[in-house]
């Protein structure tokens, strides 16, 4: 907002008539259109049309919908990690996999019912604190940056690498098989009471978008917050933030266990949904996707970066009817396009260009 207009709204007057349709509302570009209050009266009509799709839509696409929303939690702790705190982590999907595998090898043993909603807080718990210790080398080893990417590729390739050396029953913990290449399969539902949270029914669906709602509000308050402050701080002048007596090492390490455990939701929600996970959900290519949603949909801005994954996980399946490499190539050519002529991300450039074009045809 100019200065001009700023001034007009902490005296309660009316912004001046050749001020663009942004200011007017208290808005000023892309950006903050993800904070004003036309953003949140837009939320909660997303949200309520997204709670009432199946009762005027299709329940066949609700439900097929669920599996492109699993992949924003994911999505959402690498934004807050890369785009706020300035790590780039390769091996998000890492944490999919343990979270995923945890639950399935808990689930298995302990049993249907309610016993499978402990052992989704047992698996997030576990995935929490696997992110904690491998953060704790990466940045109290003070691990140069650039290496960050390299060493969580690395993390997450020798986990896919040993999934599937885990066929035969020598790879068996309990009653819950490994199964190498194959994959866990059979592992049971989130269950509470009678609610069954499985890929064949609408509750997870409900649940889904409560959990997403929930995280992105949840995120955007702690990025508003002081620690937010900090962990932007952080990113653009460490050496300074440092200075100024913050222990950069320790947000880091918190931003890093948050992500890690966003990316186990995912996994768990992942498991729950196909009632399985394989190694290739952790493999290079499962890998090379969260980093496309943050980087295409602009990863410094968490609602840009849920449009993003939704809309390249409902391309990405839609081309794989066609061709499972046509959409690898689809989606390799949007990172290479969103890297060189979009960096802030394709969906902030489509915002700011309509933000420029909404605002000459106001004034």
């Amino acid at each position: 907002m100019n200065g001009q207009s700023h001034v007009a709204a902490q005296s309660g007057s009316i912004a001046p008539a050749s001020a663009t349709v942004f200011e007017r509302l208290g808005l000023d570009g892309p950006l903050t259109i993800f904070g004003g209050p036309v953003y949140w009266l837009l939320f909660v009509l997303a949200l309520a049309a997204a709670l009432l799709f199946p009762l005027y839509g299709s329940v066949f696409a609700a439900l097929n919908f669920t599996n492109f929303l699993i992949n924003v939690p994911l999505a959402l702790g690498l934004a807050l990690l890369w785009g706020y705190c300035g790590v780039l982590s390769f091996g998000q999907v890492a944490f999919f996999g343990i979270a995923g595998y945890a639950y399935g090898v808990m689930a298995i043993n302990w049993g249907m019912g309610s016993a499978t909603l402990l052992a989704a807080f047992c698996a997030l718990g576990l995935t929490a604190l696997v992110a904690a210790a491998f953060g704790y080398f990466l940045f109290y080893g003070r691990v140069s940056g650039w290496i960050v990417p390299v060493l969580t590729l690395v993390f997450t390739l020798v986990l896919e690498t040993f999934l599937g050396q885990t066929a035969g029953m020598e790879w068996k913990i309990g009653e819950a098989p490994l199964g190498g290449f194959n994959g866990m399969t059979n592992i049971p539902s989130l269950t509470a009471g009678t609610i069954s949270f499985d890929g064949f029914s609408l509750p997870l669906f409900y649940l889904v978008i409560i959990l997403v709602a929930g995280i992105l509000v949840g995120l955007r308050m702690l990025a508003n917050s002081h620690f937010g402050h900090v962990i932007m701080a952080i990113q653009e002048d460490p050496e300074r933030a440092e200075l100024l007596g913050y222990d950069i090492r320790r947000y880091q390490l918190v931003v890093f266990t948050i992500a890690g455990f966003l990316a186990g939701l995912s996994g768990v929600l992942y498991a729950t949904w196909g009632n399985f996970i394989q190694p290739s959900s952790v493999g290079l290519l499962a890998a090379t996707f969260p980093v496309l949603w943050a980087a295409v949909g602009g990863r410094r801005s968490l609602t840009s970066v849920l449009i993003g994954t939704i809309a390249l996980a409902s391309l990405s399946d839609a081309l794989a009817v066609y061709s499972g490499e046509l959409a690898f190539v689809v989606m390799g050519a949007l990172l290479l396009f969103g890297m060189m002529a979009a960096p802030d991300g394709i969906v902030i450039t489509i915002l700011r260009f309509l933000t420029k074009l909404v605002g000459r045809k106001s004034r």
